[in-house]
Formats: C-alpha cells, sequence, structure tokens
C-alpha cells in the first residue's frame, strides 16, 4: 500500500470527469469545499465545548455521597 503518485491521480481525475462530466465538476467542488468548512467548523465547536466543560469542572471537588447504614 504505498502513497499515491501523479499517474494514480490523473487515472482517478479521468474517472470523475467521466461520471460527473466537465459541467458539474465546479458544482462538485463547491459542495464538497461547503461540506469541508461545516465538518471544520463543527470539530471547532466540539473542541470549544469539551474545553468549557473541562474548564468549568476545574473548580469543582467531588464529593461522593455518604452511605448511612
Amino acid at each position: 500500500m504505498g502513497s499515491l503518485g501523479w499517474p494514480e491521480l490523473l487515472v482517478i481525475v479521468a474517472v470523475i470527469v467521466l461520471l460527473f462530466g466537465a459541467r458539474k465538476l465546479p458544482d462538485l467542488a463547491r459542495s464538497m469545499g461547503a461540506a469541508s468548512k461545516e465538518v471544520k467548523k463543527g470539530l471547532e465547536e466540539g473542541a470549544a465545548e469539551d474545553t468549557d466543560e473541562t474548564s468549568n469542572q476545574a473548580g469543582t471537588t467531588f464529593h461522593p455521597p455518604s452511605l448511612s447504614p
């Protein structure tokens, strides 16, 4: 399992052009860019929520419930 070289990438691009057509490629690229932005935004929001949760929990002390016989 090696890395992809120029010949492999050219074959992949040719297959994509054949499948979608040259006229649809700009729309496809735009939608992929928008999806990429949404994923990145979601990851950043998730990381910010994790940071907020850990900073809120940093000042609290855990007190286990007392067990009375």
